[in-house]
């Protein structure tokens, strides 16, 4: 009965397989830029800090990576946006 009333409200746990996702994420960008988990956490919680003054963005669904090639590294970012705000 508490699944069910979590579900409604949107409080549902995560599944493990997105957990397990998410943290193999972290392991792999501290494994490609040498930046820590911490790190990369305070990046995604600015990021969504600044774009939420300009957007409405669904904070759960967004995926922030880092990806490399030989000669560099780019900050790739997957930020759904809802909305955006008419007055700042």
């Amino acid at each position: 009965m508490l699944d069910i009333i979590m579900k409604v409200f949107g409080k549902a746990e995560k599944k493990s397989g997105k957990i397990a996702k998410e943290r193999l994420q972290v392991v792999l960008i501290h494994d490609r830029a040498s930046v820590s988990p911490e790190i990369m956490e305070q990046l995604k919680n600015d990021i969504i800090a600044v774009i939420s003054k300009y957007m409405v963005i669904n904070k759960n669904d967004m995926e922030i990576s880092l990806a490399n090639d030989d000669e560099s590294v780019a900050l790739v970012a997957n930020i759904p946006v809802n909305s955006l705000r008419h007055k700042i």
